[in-house]
C-alpha cells in the first residue's frame, strides 16, 4: 500500500524537521511512504525546512485554517493515489513511531478510520490543563450522543484514513476538521476504531492555533458539530425542536384551558393562551422545515454518491496508468 503522511503546519520551524526525520520508512504492508506538508500561510521557515527534510510542500498564500489545510492535503492524496493517509501535527506532540500501530487496523482490513485516543486508556491520559481536559470530554460526549456510540476522544489530530474513507469524506469546516470527520464518517456507516496512544498534552514551543483560546475553540467547534448534525440528520434536528415547542404549547394550553374551566375567566392568564398559540405555530414551522430539509438531504446524498463515483474513477485511473510512488513535486495552492 502507498502511504501518505499529511502534516498541516503554521509556523512550526522549530519542530518540523525532527517530526519528518522521525517518520518510519519501513512498515508492514506499506510499499512506499511520502510526506506532504501543508504550509498554511506560515511566515517563518517552515516550508523551506520541510523541503530540506524531504517533504513535498503545498503552500496556502495566507492562513486559511487547519480544516482547510487538511482538505487541501486530502485532495492531493486522492490525486496521488494514496491507499492510506495519516494526518498528524508538525508540533511534535505525536510520536511518528506510533504510525505503524495507527495504520495496522486499516492494513488488516478491520477499519476505515483510525484515531489515536488520549482518554480511552486512563493510564495514558496526558498532562494538560483541567479545563482543557474537561472540554475535550464534553465534546466527545456530545459526539457520542449524536452518533449513538461511545467515543472517548474526537479532537485528537493523529489519525489514519483508508482510501475508502478519503473518497467518502466531505468536510465543510475551515477552522478545524476533527469532530466533523467523526460525524461525517460515522453517519455514513464506515468502520471507526480508537487506539489508545501516549501523546504529549502540551506543545513544546508556541501555542495551539486551534485550541489556544478554549472559549473560541469550544464555540466554533460546537457550531461545526451542530451544523453537521443538522445537515445529516435534519428531521431529528428540526423535529426535535418542534417536539419541544409542541410540548410547551400543550402544557401552557392545558393550563390556560384548565384555568378557564375552573373559573370561567381567561384573565389574568391570557399570556398563557397567546404563548401556547405562538409556540404551536413555531412548532409547525420547524416541523415543515424539517420535512423540506429532509428532502434536500436526499438530494445531498445523491450528489455525494456521484462525487464518490468520480473520485473512485480517478483513483482507478491513477492505479492503472502508473505504479504508486512517493510524491515528487511541490505545489502552491
Amino acid at each position: 500500500m502507498f502511504l501518505i503522511i499529511l502534516i498541516p503546519c503554521l509556523n512550526e520551524e522549530k519542530t518540523i524537521q525532527t517530526v519528518i526525520s522521525s517518520i518510519p520508512q519501513n512498515m508492514s504492508g506499506i510499499s512506499a511512504v511520502s510526506v506532504v506538508v501543508i504550509d498554511d500561510g506560515s511566515d517563518d521557515c517552515t516550508a523551506e525546512l520541510a523541503r530540506k527534510a524531504g517533504a513535498t510542500v503545498l503552500s496556502h498564500p495566507e492562513n486559511m485554517g487547519v480544516g482547510a489545510a487538511f482538505n487541501t492535503g486530502v485532495d492531493f492524496a486522492i490525486e496521488a493515489g494514496a491507499d492510506i493517509v495519516v494526518n498528524m501535527d508538525g508540533d511534535g506532540q505525536f510520536d511518528p513511531s506510533d504510525i505503524p500501530a495507527l495504520i495496522a487496523p486499516i492494513v488488516a482490513g478491520q477499519a476505515d478510520f483510525v484515531t489515536a485516543s488520549r482518554f480511552k486508556d486512563k493510564t495514558l491520559t496526558p498532562r494538560m490543563p483541567t479545563l482543557k481536559k474537561w472540554g475535550n470530554r464534553r465534546i466527545a460526549g456530545l459526539v457520542s450522543f449524536l452518533i449513538r456510540r461511545r467515543v472517548y476522544d474526537v479532537s485528537c489530530g493523529f489519525r489514519a484514513y483508508s482510501q475508502e474513507a478519503l473518497l467518502r469524506l466531505n468536510l465543510m469546516g475551515k477552522f478545524t476538521y476533527t469532530q466533523e470527520t467523526f460525524l461525517d464518517l460515522a453517519f455514513k456507516g464506515l468502520k471507526i476504531v480508537e487506539i489508545p496512544l501516549a501523546i504529549r498534552g502540551e506543545r513544546e514551543f508556541g501555542t495551539s492555533r486551534v485550541a489556544g483560546n478554549l472559549f473560541n475553540y469550544a464555540s466554533r467547534s460546537a457550531k461545526i458539530i451542530i451544523r453537521t448534525f443538522r445537515d445529516y440528520k435534519p428531521m431529528e434536528f428540526f423535529g426535535g425542536i418542534a417536539l419541544v415547542l409542541f410540548t410547551w404549547s400543550i402544557l401552557l394550553g392545558g393550563f390556560f384551558i384548565g384555568y378557564y374551566w375552573r373559573t370561567g375567566h381567561f384573565s389574568p392568564h391570557l399570556w398563557a393562551g397567546f404563548t401556547s398559540g405562538f409556540l404551536f405555530l413555531f412548532g409547525i414551522l420547524f416541523f415543515v422545515t424539517g420535512l423540506l430539509a429532509d428532502m434536500f438531504d436526499r438530494i445531498r446524498i445523491g450528489i455525494e454518491k456521484l462525487l464518490y463515483i468520480e473520485k473512485k474513477k480517478l483513483v482507478e485511473k491513477i492505479s492503472s496508468t502508473r505504479l504508486k510512488k512517493p510524491c515528487k513535486s511541490d505545489d502552491s495552492v
